[in-house]
Protein backbone atom coordinates (compact mmCIF):
# COMPACT_ATOMS: atom_id res chain seq x y z
CA UNK A 1 0.00 0.00 0.00
CA UNK A 2 1.58 3.52 -0.75
CA UNK A 3 -0.36 6.60 0.13
CA UNK A 4 -1.58 9.30 -2.73
CA UNK A 5 -2.16 12.07 -2.36
CA UNK A 6 -5.03 13.81 -4.09
CA UNK A 7 -6.58 17.26 -3.28
CA UNK A 8 -9.35 17.96 -5.65
CA UNK A 9 -11.81 17.36 -3.22
CA UNK A 10 -12.53 17.42 0.86
CA UNK A 11 -15.07 15.02 2.44
CA UNK A 12 -15.69 16.62 5.61
CA UNK A 13 -16.33 13.93 8.21
CA UNK A 14 -18.74 14.75 11.84
CA UNK A 15 -20.29 12.49 14.37
CA UNK A 16 -23.64 12.89 11.81
CA UNK A 17 -21.83 11.84 8.17
CA UNK A 18 -19.30 9.57 8.56
CA UNK A 19 -19.58 6.53 6.92
CA UNK A 20 -17.43 3.54 8.64
CA UNK A 21 -16.62 -0.15 7.30
CA UNK A 22 -15.55 -2.73 9.17
CA UNK A 23 -13.32 -4.53 6.83
CA UNK A 24 -13.04 -8.54 7.32
CA UNK A 25 -10.04 -10.35 7.04
CA UNK A 26 -10.58 -11.97 4.00
CA UNK A 27 -11.24 -8.61 2.34
CA UNK A 28 -8.13 -7.58 3.65
CA UNK A 29 -5.63 -10.30 2.19
CA UNK A 30 -5.72 -9.94 -1.74
CA UNK A 31 -3.39 -7.08 -2.26
CA UNK A 32 -4.94 -5.70 -4.85
CA UNK A 33 -8.41 -5.59 -3.18
CA UNK A 34 -6.61 -4.02 0.39
CA UNK A 35 -4.83 -1.54 -1.58
CA UNK A 36 -7.54 -0.05 -3.48
CA UNK A 37 -9.95 -0.69 -0.29
CA UNK A 38 -7.39 1.88 2.15
CA UNK A 39 -7.15 4.17 -0.80
CA UNK A 40 -10.62 5.17 -1.04
CA UNK A 41 -10.08 6.07 2.83
CA UNK A 42 -7.28 8.23 2.53
CA UNK A 43 -7.98 11.81 1.99
CA UNK A 44 -10.27 12.63 0.25
CA UNK A 45 -11.43 9.85 1.97
CA UNK A 46 -14.90 8.39 1.17
CA UNK A 47 -15.43 6.14 4.35
CA UNK A 48 -13.47 5.33 7.42
CA UNK A 49 -12.12 2.24 8.05
CA UNK A 50 -12.40 -0.26 11.21
CA UNK A 51 -10.38 -3.50 12.00
CA UNK A 52 -9.39 -4.99 15.46
CA UNK A 53 -6.38 -6.72 16.14
CA UNK A 54 -8.28 -10.35 16.23
CA UNK A 55 -9.42 -9.41 12.17
CA UNK A 56 -5.54 -8.33 11.37
CA UNK A 57 -4.62 -11.65 13.10
CA UNK A 58 -6.65 -13.52 10.76
CA UNK A 59 -5.45 -11.73 7.77
CA UNK A 60 -1.29 -12.34 8.72
CA UNK A 61 -2.39 -15.75 9.11
CA UNK A 62 -4.14 -16.59 5.98
CA UNK A 63 -0.82 -14.35 4.32
CA UNK A 64 0.73 -16.59 5.74
CA UNK A 65 -0.95 -20.24 4.88
CA UNK A 66 -2.62 -19.49 1.82
CA UNK A 67 -0.59 -16.84 0.06
CA UNK A 68 2.86 -18.26 1.53
CA UNK A 69 4.16 -14.82 2.40
CA UNK A 70 7.50 -14.40 4.38
CA UNK A 71 6.81 -12.94 7.49
CA UNK A 72 8.74 -10.01 7.00
CA UNK A 73 6.26 -9.36 4.20
CA UNK A 74 3.38 -10.12 6.43
CA UNK A 75 4.72 -7.31 9.24
CA UNK A 76 5.51 -4.98 6.50
CA UNK A 77 1.73 -4.91 5.19
CA UNK A 78 0.31 -5.04 8.53
CA UNK A 79 2.70 -1.78 10.13
CA UNK A 80 1.57 0.09 6.36
CA UNK A 81 -1.47 -0.46 7.54
CA UNK A 82 -1.63 0.86 10.73
CA UNK A 83 0.71 3.48 10.17
CA UNK A 84 -1.56 5.07 7.58
CA UNK A 85 -5.17 4.37 9.99
CA UNK A 86 -4.03 4.49 13.26
CA UNK A 87 -7.35 5.61 14.10
CA UNK A 88 -8.99 1.97 12.52
CA UNK A 89 -8.32 -0.18 15.60
CA UNK A 90 -10.60 -1.46 17.81
CA UNK A 91 -10.07 -3.27 21.12
CA UNK A 92 -12.94 -5.21 21.33
CA UNK A 93 -13.85 -6.74 24.97
CA UNK A 94 -14.91 -10.16 25.72
CA UNK A 95 -18.03 -8.97 27.33
CA UNK A 96 -19.37 -7.83 23.94
CA UNK A 97 -18.12 -11.17 22.37
CA UNK A 98 -21.07 -12.81 24.24
CA UNK A 99 -23.35 -10.24 23.57
CA UNK A 100 -23.55 -10.86 19.91
CA UNK A 101 -25.12 -14.52 20.50
CA UNK A 102 -27.00 -14.11 17.37
CA UNK A 103 -24.51 -15.09 14.97
CA UNK A 104 -24.09 -18.88 14.16
CA UNK A 105 -20.17 -18.66 14.18
CA UNK A 106 -18.28 -18.59 17.17
CA UNK A 107 -15.87 -17.03 15.37
CA UNK A 108 -17.37 -14.21 13.68
CA UNK A 109 -18.75 -12.99 16.40
CA UNK A 110 -15.26 -10.10 16.74
CA UNK A 111 -16.14 -8.98 13.71
CA UNK A 112 -19.69 -8.00 14.55
CA UNK A 113 -18.48 -6.84 17.71
CA UNK A 114 -16.19 -4.34 15.85
CA UNK A 115 -18.67 -2.56 14.00
CA UNK A 116 -21.00 -1.99 17.09
CA UNK A 117 -18.27 -0.72 19.29
CA UNK A 118 -17.18 1.59 16.36
CA UNK A 119 -20.68 2.47 15.36
CA UNK A 120 -19.80 1.02 12.24
CA UNK A 121 -22.56 1.21 9.01
CA UNK A 122 -21.61 -1.85 7.30
CA UNK A 123 -18.88 -4.89 7.69
CA UNK A 124 -17.45 -5.73 4.27
CA UNK A 125 -16.83 -9.43 3.81
CA UNK A 126 -16.73 -11.84 1.17
CA UNK A 127 -18.30 -14.19 3.41
CA UNK A 128 -22.03 -12.67 4.00
CA UNK A 129 -23.47 -15.60 4.62
CA UNK A 130 -21.83 -16.03 8.48
CA UNK A 131 -23.68 -12.91 8.90
CA UNK A 132 -26.95 -13.29 8.86
CA UNK A 133 -29.20 -9.94 8.53
CA UNK A 134 -31.86 -11.09 10.97
CA UNK A 135 -28.72 -11.01 13.63
CA UNK A 136 -27.22 -7.73 12.03
CA UNK A 137 -30.26 -5.48 12.47
CA UNK A 138 -30.59 -5.31 15.76
CA UNK A 139 -27.69 -3.74 15.74
CA UNK A 140 -28.23 -0.89 13.24
CA UNK A 141 -25.25 -2.96 10.65
CA UNK A 142 -25.28 -3.70 7.21
CA UNK A 143 -23.14 -6.79 5.57
CA UNK A 144 -22.11 -6.25 2.34
CA UNK A 145 -19.53 -8.20 0.00
CA UNK A 146 -16.39 -6.37 -1.38
CA UNK A 147 -18.37 -6.04 -5.02
CA UNK A 148 -21.25 -4.20 -3.10
CA UNK A 149 -19.26 -2.00 -1.51
CA UNK A 150 -17.15 -0.55 -4.17
CA UNK A 151 -20.47 -0.12 -6.26
CA UNK A 152 -21.96 1.75 -4.14
CA UNK A 153 -18.39 4.05 -3.67
CA UNK A 154 -18.71 4.22 -7.44
CA UNK A 155 -22.21 5.32 -7.74
CA UNK A 156 -21.53 7.71 -5.29
CA UNK A 157 -18.34 9.83 -6.46
CA UNK A 158 -17.64 8.19 -9.47
CA UNK A 159 -14.63 10.63 -10.78
CA UNK A 160 -13.10 10.38 -7.56
CA UNK A 161 -12.91 6.55 -7.28
CA UNK A 162 -11.67 6.80 -10.62
CA UNK A 163 -8.91 9.27 -9.74
CA UNK A 164 -7.73 6.76 -6.94
CA UNK A 165 -7.78 3.48 -9.38
CA UNK A 166 -5.27 5.86 -11.31
CA UNK A 167 -3.20 6.76 -8.15
CA UNK A 168 -2.77 3.27 -7.64
CA UNK A 169 -1.41 1.81 -11.03
CA UNK A 170 0.68 5.09 -11.16
CA UNK A 171 2.21 3.58 -7.43
CA UNK A 172 2.98 -0.04 -8.95
CA UNK A 173 4.20 1.71 -12.91
CA UNK A 174 0.88 0.22 -14.01
CA UNK A 175 -2.03 1.24 -16.45
CA UNK A 176 -6.10 1.54 -14.96
CA UNK A 177 -6.95 -1.56 -17.04
CA UNK A 178 -4.57 -3.57 -15.02
CA UNK A 179 -5.38 -2.86 -11.29
CA UNK A 180 -8.82 -3.03 -12.86
CA UNK A 181 -7.61 -6.95 -14.40
CA UNK A 182 -6.47 -7.13 -10.90
CA UNK A 183 -10.00 -6.28 -9.06
CA UNK A 184 -11.72 -8.87 -11.08
CA UNK A 185 -10.43 -11.64 -8.77
CA UNK A 186 -11.87 -10.22 -5.60
CA UNK A 187 -14.46 -7.83 -7.23
CA UNK A 188 -15.59 -8.86 -10.47
CA UNK A 189 -19.10 -7.10 -10.87
CA UNK A 190 -17.50 -3.73 -9.86
CA UNK A 191 -14.41 -4.44 -12.17
CA UNK A 192 -16.96 -5.19 -15.50
CA UNK A 193 -18.96 -1.54 -14.30
CA UNK A 194 -15.59 0.48 -13.91
CA UNK A 195 -14.14 -1.19 -17.23
CA UNK A 196 -17.73 -0.72 -19.58
CA UNK A 197 -17.55 2.88 -18.11
CA UNK A 198 -14.09 3.71 -18.79
CA UNK A 199 -12.08 1.96 -20.40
Amino acid sequence: MQKGITTKSQMIFTQENEYSAVLDACVLVPAALNDFLLRLAEEPAMYRPVWSEQILAEMTTAMRTKLHRTAAEVAWRKGQMCDAFPEAMITVPSELLRAVDCLPDEDDRHVLAAAILARADTIVTQNTKHFPKECLDKFGVLCQKADDFLIHQYHLRPQLLLDKLDDQAAGISQDRAYVIASLKLSAKKFAEIVEAHTL
